[in-house]
């Protein structure tokens, strides 16, 4: 009889570690986070942990158009070449320091000498020969380059007098510092490097933080909280305590 009322109870036994084990190893487990490409659904409250506070995502910030999808490398190919061109040219003007004139020179003499097979060999191979103006220099292609160059100049030039209006003041305080700081960062190095690195902390930094854009929200605002913690203890322990005079009341006549 013992061994009857034994036996199906030690089944029952045996999954019990095995659930508390479970809960145990759900509860260490570290929070995971969706990134911006995983799923688009947002809560309202989600925007209130999110860097600055802002509501659009970085895509959205970026104008959301060519320019983002290059920043972002939505398009790897374009922005990897994008990126091995610019990496190129400051090779050859920072490390091996070249001239610009010597440059143009050498590249003009490579273009004319490709230009020169490529139209001789044609003509022995019967092949058409090389249309170099219409393919660099397409009407429809340049028409459409020169009108969106030419809006984004005049928002850049309509942003920069607003600014310089003084309309919102902190606005303007803020970019007269950040001038100051590229000017007095510009004094230490040359324009070259500073437009290059700039240029690789563009390319590289959005596309890490919207991958992980969860765990570097939860880090920055688990940061401001422990620093408003910080200073409201350095105020209550410290700034409190120092000893004031009485202020003296204004007689007014």
């Amino acid at each position: 009889m013992s061994c009857i009322l034994s036996s199906p109870q030690s089944p029952i036994k045996s999954t019990l570690p095995k659930k508390k084990k479970e809960k145990k190893d759900r509860a260490t487990m570290p929070p995971r986070y969706l990134n911006a490409g995983q799923g688009n659904e947002e809560r309202p409250e989600d925007n209130k942990s999110k860097l600055f506070g802002r509501r659009r995502t970085i895509h959205q910030l970026f104008g959301g158009g060519k320019a983002a999808d290059i920043l972002l490398w939505r398009n790897k190919h374009l922005s990897g070449a994008i990126l091995a061109g610019v990496t190129v040219t400051w090779f050859l003007f920072e490390v091996v320091e070249y001239h610009f004139l010597t440059l143009l020179g050498q590249v003009l003499i490579a273009a004319m000498l490709l230009i020169f097979i490529w139209s001789n060999g044609a003509a022995l191979l019967d092949r058409n020969q090389p249309k170099i103006p219409e393919i660099i220099l397409a009407e429809k292609a340049f028409k459409e380059f020169s009108l969106a160059f030419h809006a984004k100049l005049s928002r850049s030039i309509l942003f920069f007098q607003n600014v310089a209006m003084g309309r919102d003041l902190r606005l303007f305080l803020l970019a007269i510092a950040s001038l100051w700081i590229i000017s007095v960062v510009g004094s230490f190095c040359s324009s070259l490097n500073l437009l290059y690195f700039g240029y690789i902390a563009i390319q590289i930094l959005p596309v890490l933080y919207e991958r992980y854009e969860g765990e570097v929200d939860h880090l920055a605002l688990k940061g401001s909280r422990d620093l408003k913690k910080l200073l409201h203890r350095f105020d209550s322990d410290f700034l409190n305590k120092i000893p004031r005079g009485p202020v003296k009341e204004k007689k007014y006549r």
